[in-house]
């Protein structure tokens, strides 16, 4: 169990709020921005997908595994952090199955952001703000352990996050500036459901500090990785593939797996 300190509360809360506050990025794309880039996204989203897949499956399930470790022995332990993993896929999917996640398509020509009934759209705009803050959360929880743990280990996770941040404020900014044609609530909008990534970190780490442990840590850490795996195979790969137009998914999946491993290999010299 790392030792844990102010500057590294600091550090972990300060690059969770940098992830969430991506949320916004997605607000100025709808408002400003006529003609986006999709496979740009494309390739984007999909680099987020490969390094979150590869920095969950080899080094915080890993994590997991070495704290489980020094509680229960080796194999135990290695049982012990499998299981969190499924019980992170299980969690995040139960969430996903209780409040569906939508994310807006990028063509300024599809029927949301032409609909004239704009009580509507606020209220699809509403539903997609809740949805995405509730899955925020874990993200949030995510984002801040791993950096706790180690920021050479959070900020690269971080990153992959905030990339994935920008096309759900586009799925929230879409129907809310289409409804109100306020700048300032769309931003408003995004910036509330952006700042439950760094809400859940507090409340996360609040309600587990006093009981904090190697088996506490290698629970987040093996749920953590099961979220993030499945946060990748079912949000930000279909979504690429989705805004594609060629080999963007593929080159962006596998780009986003070599640079994570390239700077996890430079980090253990």
């Amino acid at each position: 169990m790392p030792e844990i300190t102010s500057a590294n509360l600091i550090t972990a809360f300060g690059i969770t709020l940098a992830a969430g506050l991506f949320t916004v990025l997605g607000s100025g794309l709808v408002m400003f921005s006529k003609t986006p880039n999709p496979r740009l996204l494309s390739f984007g989203l999909a680099f987020a997908g490969g390094a979150m897949v590869y920095v969950s499956l080899t080094e915080i399930f890993g994590k997991s595994g070495e704290a489980f470790a020094k509680a229960y022995g080796e194999a135990d332990g290695f049982a012990a952090s499998t299981a969190a993993f499924l019980a992170g896929i299980a969690a995040i999917a139960l969430i996903d199955r209780l409040v569906p996640n939508p994310h807006e398509t990028l063509d300024a020509q599809d029927p949301a952001f032409q609909e004239n009934r704009r009580q509507h759209v606020a209220r699809i705009g509403m539903m997609a703000a809740l949805a995405i803050t509730a899955h925020n959360f874990p993200e949030g929880l995510a984002t801040f352990f791993a950096t706790l743990e180690s920021s050479a280990l959070g900020m690269p996770l971080a990153f992959a996050i905030a990339i994935h941040n920008i096309p759900e404020g586009i799925s929230i900014a879409a129907p809310v500036y289409f409804a109100t044609r306020s700048r300032k609530l769309t931003v408003l909008a995004c910036l509330a459901s952006g700042l439950a990534e760094p809400l859940g970190a507090v409340l996360g780490y609040t309600l587990l500090q006093p009981f904090l442990s190697p088996v506490v840590f290698g629970s987040v850490f093996g749920i953590i990785a099961g979220v993030m795996v499945f946060l990748a195979l079912d949000e930000l790969l279909p979504a690429a593939k989705r805004y594609s137009d060629g080999h963007e998914t593929v080159y962006g999946l596998t780009s986003g797996m070599a640079v994570m491993a390239l700077s996890l290999v430079l980090f253990h010299f």
